[in-house]
């Protein structure tokens, strides 16, 4: 007598219904088509988004947003360090070297956002503004500087760099050579020698890299 027909001993057919338990518990039960589709098609979609999300981490990997970029020289102390993301943005969209901007910034501000001059110059890259101290300034045809921004927008340390390396092209694609351009980039009435500081400046970190 084997183990079934022991606990159901009143069963005629006991042998009958363990042999037919016996089979299907080895040869397992028949799956529907239907699961095995769903089964597919789970496999399918676990497959898809485990390989979506290893072509984004690549790609965060290969390219890093504008706002993190920085190409300016390792040399520049923290303070100008800082605004270096926005320095290179702002420097590539004017075809300009980011290490020229990053040295007018030191030369003009020493990269504090809050400077201000005695003529009204302000920020990063000492902007005159059209309102303030710089409003006294009269030229031939009225106030110097009353096409300029406001000493409200000139606070903000992106649109200073913005306008300021805006300036800066603009005055090379007049000159059309970068010496003339910081020579009327910077005060009036000093010659070159604010032109030279700053190329001395941008010479010597550009090719100091560590």
């Amino acid at each position: 007598m084997n183990n079934f027909d022991f606990i159901f001993p009143e069963c005629d057919h006991n042998k009958y219904a363990y042999h037919e338990y016996s089979k299907q518990v080895q040869s397992g039960y028949p799956i529907h088509p239907l699961l095995i589709m769903l089964g597919m098609l789970i496999a399918i979609f676990s497959l898809t988004s485990i390989l979506i999300w290893f072509s984004t981490r690549l790609r965060l990997g290969e390219e890093k947003p504008l706002s993190a970029i920085c190409n300016i020289s390792n040399n520049y102390p923290h303070t100008i360090q800082q605004w270096c993301p926005i320095i290179t943005k702002h420097a590539e969209q004017k075809g300009l070297p980011a290490d020229l901007i990053a040295a007018i910034i030191w030369q003009e501000s020493g990269g504090n956002p809050n400077a201000y001059s005695n003529s009204g110059a302000m920020g990063l890259m000492q902007i005159m503004p059209r309102d303030g101290i710089a409003a006294s300034f009269i030229c031939i045809n009225g106030p110097c500087f009353s096409n300029r921004p406001t000493m409200n927008e000139l606070e903000n340390p992106e649109f200073n760099i913005s306008y300021g390396t805006q300036l800066l092209a603009g005055l090379i694609a007049q000159k059309g050579e970068v010496r003339e351009a910081l020579k009327s980039y910077g005060p009036m009435d000093v010659g070159y020698s604010y032109a030279d500081k700053v190329l001395e400046i941008y010479t010597q970190f550009k090719n100091d890299i560590q």
